[in-house]
C-alpha cells in the first residue's frame, strides 16, 4: 500500500490538499445555502443540500487521511510528508507543513471526529445550516494547520483561523447562556494567544539571518537549531507560550471556559472542543514550549509547579464531577482531570510517560466524544440535561444505556477498553521520575468510577418513576452507524494499542531526547562525543 501511494506522490500533495479541502467545502456549503427561508431549515428540508454537501466534504477528507496510515513510515523520527513553499517572503513567513507520529495521529483523530461532528449535527442544529456546517469546514482547516505548521508564523495563523469559527458556533447555535460562554471562551483564548505572537515575534527575529536584509526566519527548525537564549529570556518567553497552551488545555487554574463552553455548545461544538480542540494545548507543550525553552520548561522551580498543577487539575476534576448534576457539565469536568494526565506525562519525561500522555489525547477524544453524543442524542428526546431528570430508562432504551455503560467503563480506564493503556502508561512512565505524583494522581482512576457509574445509575438504572421518560425513542440507525466507528476504536485501542503506539514511538523518543539534550551541559555533550 505504501509504495502505491508514493508513487502517485501521495506524500507530496495530501498536505496541503487536507487544508484546502475544507475551505473549498465552506464556500460550496455556503453557496449551497442561498435561498434557505429561515425557521426551522430541517422540518423544511432547506438544510438538505448543506449538510449533506459538507457531510461528503468531512467524508472525503477523511479517506484521503486515512492514506497517511500507510504512507508514514514508522521507523523514522524526522518530518515526513514534507511540504515548503514561499509565503509571505517580506516577513520572513513559508508556507511549510510536515508530519511525525505525534502530529499523524493528531491529524487521524481530527478527520476521524469532524466526520462524525458533521453526521451528529443533522437532527440538533435546526437553523442556519450552510452558515454552520462552513464553520464546521473551516474550523477543520485551522485544527489540522495547527498540527502540521512548520513555521511558527503559520503555526500562530491557524491557531487564531480555528479560534473564530468555535466562537460563532457556540455563540450564535449554543444554549441559553451562548453569548456569554462563547465571549468568556474567546477572551481567554486570544489573551494566551497575543502573548504567544510576542513570543514568536521575538524567536523570528533571534533566528533571522544577517545576510538576508535582516528578514524574521520562523522556520521551526531553525529557531531549534540555531537560537540559543539566555535563562531569563527563556524563561519569559516560556511564560508566554506557556499561558496561551495552558489555556487550551485547560490546566487548573486556567479551565473555568471550559464548563461554561462545554455546556452552551451544540453537540458537535462539545464534541469537536472535547476531542480536538483540547488537544491543541498539549500538543502546543509537545511540539513548540518544552522543546524549544527546556531549560525553563526543565527547571525545577518551573516543572515542579506544572507537575503540581497537573496533579492538581487530576483530582480536583475528578471532585468536581462527582458533585455535578448536570450530566455534559460532569464530563466537561471529568475533561480537566483526563487532560491533567497527559500534562504529567509530558513533564514526567520518560518515553513511556511520553506515550502515555499521547494515547491519553487519542483516548480521551473517542471516549469524551461518544459522552458528548450519547449526550446530546438523549437531550433531543428530553430536552433536559439534568440527572435526576432520568432515572430506570434502560428499560426504555436499551441500546442507548448499553452503549453508555460501554463508553463510560472506557472513560474510567477499565482494563481492555482504550482509556486503560493510556493512564497505565503515563502512572508507570511518571512512577519513575515523580513516585509521589504518580500515587496521587491514581487515586483519580477510582473517584472517576465514582462519578460515571454513580451517574450511569441514576440515569439508567433507578426506578422509572417518571411517565415523561416512558416513551423515549431509542437510538436510530444513523446514530448508531455514528457511534460504531468510535466503539470499534475503544476496543481496537483497548485490545491491541501496539499499531498505534509504533507510529508513536521514535517521535516520542526523539522529544525527550532532543530535551534531555539541550539540557545537558557541555562537558557532558563531549563526555558523549568521545
Amino acid at each position: 500500500m505504501r509504495e502505491f501511494l508514493l508513487s502517485v506522490g501521495y506524500d507530496r500533495w495530501i498536505l496541503p490538499v487536507l487544508l484546502a479541502l475544507p475551505l473549498i467545502g465552506a464556500a460550496a456549503v455556503l453557496v449551497s445555502g442561498r435561498g434557505a427561508s429561515g425557521g426551522d431549515e430541517v422540518a423544511t428540508g432547506a438544510a438538505a443540500r448543506p449538510r449533506s454537501l459538507a457531510t461528503w466534504c468531512f467524508g472525503l477528507e477523511f479517506l484521503l487521511s486515512v492514506g497517511l496510515w500507510w504512507a508514514f513510515d514508522p521507523g523514522t523520527s524526522g518530518w515526513q510528508q514534507r511540504f515548503d513553499v514561499a509565503w509571505i517572503p517580506s516577513w520572513g513567513a513559508r508556507f511549510t507543513l510536515g508530519l511525525d507520529g505525534i502530529s499523524l495521529m493528531m491529524v487521524l483523530l481530527t478527520t476521524f471526529m469532524m466526520f462524525l461532528a458533521s453526521l451528529g449535527s443533522w437532527t440538533s442544529v435546526r437553523q442556519k445550516t450552510a452558515a454552520y456546517y462552513a464553520l464546521l469546514l473551516v474550523l477543520t482547516a485551522g485544527m489540522l494547520g495547527v498540527f502540521m505548521a512548520l513555521d511558527l508564523f503559520l503555526f500562530y495563523v491557524m491557531w487564531e483561523v480555528m479560534l473564530v469559527p468555535m466562537y460563532f458556533i457556540v455563540g450564535i447555535w449554543g444554549g441559553q447562556r451562548r453569548i456569554y460562554a462563547s465571549l468568556k471562551f474567546f477572551i481567554y483564548t486570544m489573551i494566551g494567544s497575543l502573548l504567544m505572537l510576542v513570543g514568536i515575534i521575538y524567536l523570528g527575529l533571534a533566528a533571522r539571518d544577517p545576510l538576508a536584509a535582516g528578514v524574521p526566519n520562523f522556520s521551526y527548525d531553525a529557531i531549534l537549531s540555531t537560537v540559543h537564549l539566555e535563562p531569563t529570556v527563556a524563561a519569559w518567553l516560556f511564560g508566554a507560550f506557556f499561558l496561551a497552551f495552558a489555556v487550551k488545555v485547560p490546566m487548573f487554574p486556567f479551565h473555568t471556559w471550559l464548563p461554561d463552553a462545554h455546556v452552551e455548545a451544540p453537540t458537535a461544538g462539545s464534541v469537536v472542543l472535547a476531542a480536538i480542540m483540547l488537544k491543541l494545548g498539549t500538543f502546543g507543550f509537545l511540539r513548540l514550549a518544552v522543546p524549544l525553552f527546556p531549560t525553563a520548561a526543565m527547571s525545577p522551580g518551573i516543572r515542579g509547579a506544572i507537575l503540581t498543577l497537573a496533579v492538581i487539575g487530576i483530582v480536583y476534576g475528578a471532585l468536581v464531577s462527582l458533585v455535578q448534576p448536570d450530566f455534559k457539565k460532569l464530563v466537561a469536568y471529568s475533561s480537566v482531570s483526563h487532560l491533567g494526565f497527559v500534562m504529567l506525562g509530558i513533564f514526567a519525561l520518560t518515553v513511556q510517560s511520553v506515550q502515555g500522555a499521547l494515547m491519553v489525547m487519542i483516548n480521551h477524544g473517542l471516549s469524551t466524544g461518544a459522552l458528548f453524543f450519547l449526550i446530546g442524542m438523549i437531550y433531543e428526546r428530553r430536552h433536559t440535561r439534568m440527572i435526576a431528570a432520568y432515572g430506570g430508562i434502560a428499560k426504555v432504551v436499551p441500546m442507548f444505556s448499553a452503549i453508555l455503560v460501554f463508553v463510560s467503563l472506557s472513560s474510567i480506564g477499565v482494563p481492555g477498553t482504550n482509556g486503560f493503556v493510556g493512564e497505565f502508561l503515563v502512572l508507570l512512565g511518571s512512577y519513575r521520575t515523580y513516585p509521589i505524583l504518580a500515587v496521587i494522581s491514581a487515586t483519580s482512576v477510582i473517584i472517576a468510577a465514582a462519578y460515571l457509574l454513580w451517574a450511569v445509575q441514576r440515569i439508567l438504572f433507578n426506578p422509572l418513576d417518571k411517565p415523561e421518560n416512558e416513551h423515549v425513542p431509542d437510538l436510530n440507525r444513523r446514530e448508531l452507524a455514528l457511534l460504531a466507528p468510535i466503539l470499534a476504536c475503544i476496543v481496537w485501542l483497548g485490545v491491541y494499542p501496539a499499531p498505534v503506539l509504533r507510529r508513536m514511538q521514535p517521535a516520542a523518543e526523539q522529544f525527550v531526547r532532543l530535551v534531555e539534550t539541550r539540557l545537558a551541559p557541555p562537558a557532558t555533550l563531549s563526555a558523549r562525543g568521545r
